[in-house]
């Protein structure tokens, strides 16, 4: 595989946007209760003061206590955070300046460091047929940059794509509660892989995040005949885009929806992103949307 287009100054830039911009948000005061992970239990509620956020406020305690009520949270240190990312050979595609995975690549590194920024343990496992690569949740002064080698490294990729195996080796490692986070494009799951999400989800606070190139969901028109190669068997079919177009694109939606029916069915939080577009407002969004439901 090519070297990885992921410039490493420019991410780090924009990884202190992101922090910028979780502080503006008052977000990343608040992380721990809106990211909160199985290990963050509600403990009881205590009276809102000037220095709180409005959007703690639970009315419907309030009305009972007549006066103003905010939840609180138990709160448990160091939480480990598992980033699973597919590194199968269909994260090996694009059509836009990034490959899927080089696109990945700058979000999990993006929200590593925000995790290691906050005082939580980071990990990385990087799977395809089984976990290739392993960084166990750590939160030390290397522990950002052995996780942007190994996403570096070309060498990691390819393969095919057992996301139910990878969730195992994390369960049967775990010892503590924590989050999972799945990175991948979901495509050529093993058939099981529904059960490995519905087993983490009794542990873990778990979130799906999809990435998709465009010619995941939409084929080129006019074009003529092009070559298409499977990118697990490597077989090759001579196709025309127009005649197969609509039926290609309607099975796209519905494998995409099925995909997040998935995660919502078992209470896990759903992320979808494309290539051609930033990461960071849609990230933004399902933080507050989260701290919107806590609150």
């Amino acid at each position: 595989m090519r070297e990885l287009n992921v410039d490493v100054k420019h991410l780090v830039k924009r990884m202190e946007a992101i922090l910028q911009k979780l502080a503006e948000a008052r977000i990343m005061s608040r992380y721990r209760r809106i990211f909160k992970g199985k290990g963050l239990e509600f403990e009881d509620f205590r009276e809102y003061n000037e220095d709180d956020d409005a959007s703690r406020i639970d009315w419907k305690a309030s009305v009972r206590a007549n006066k103003t009520l905010i939840k609180r949270y138990k709160e448990e240190r160091d939480l480990d955070i598992y980033i699973l990312f597919d590194v199968s050979s269909s994260m090996v595609f694009g059509s836009t300046e990034k490959l899927k995975n080089e696109y990945a690549a700058e979000f999990v590194a993006a929200l590593s460091h925000i995790i290691l920024f906050t005082g939580d343990k980071a990990g990385l496992f990087m799977f395809s047929d089984s976990v290739i690569k392993k960084v166990l949740p750590a939160n030390n002064q290397d522990q950002f940059y052995v996780i942007l080698r190994n996403l570096l490294d070309p060498n990691n990729y390819g393969g095919g794509c057992n996301l139910g195996k990878a969730i195992r080796e994390i369960i049967n490692f775990s010892k503590e509660k924590g989050i999972m986070v799945i990175v991948s494009d979901f495509i050529g799951l093993e058939k099981d892989w529904e059960e490995g999400i519905k087993v983490a989800s009794a542990k873990f606070d778990v979130m799906g995040v999809m990435i998709h190139d465009p010619r995941d969901e939409v084929l080129p028109r006019n074009v003529g005949k092009v070559l298409i190669k499977d990118p697990f068997s490597k077989r090759e079919i001579m196709v025309d885009p127009d005649e197969i177009a609509d039926k290609y694109e309607k099975y796209a939606l519905e494998q995409k929806l099925y995909v997040k029916r998935v995660f919502t069915r078992y209470h896990a939080d759903f992320l979808d992103l494309r290539t051609d577009k930033d990461f960071v407002v849609p990230f933004l969004s399902i933080l507050k949307r989260r701290e919107a439901e806590l609150a």
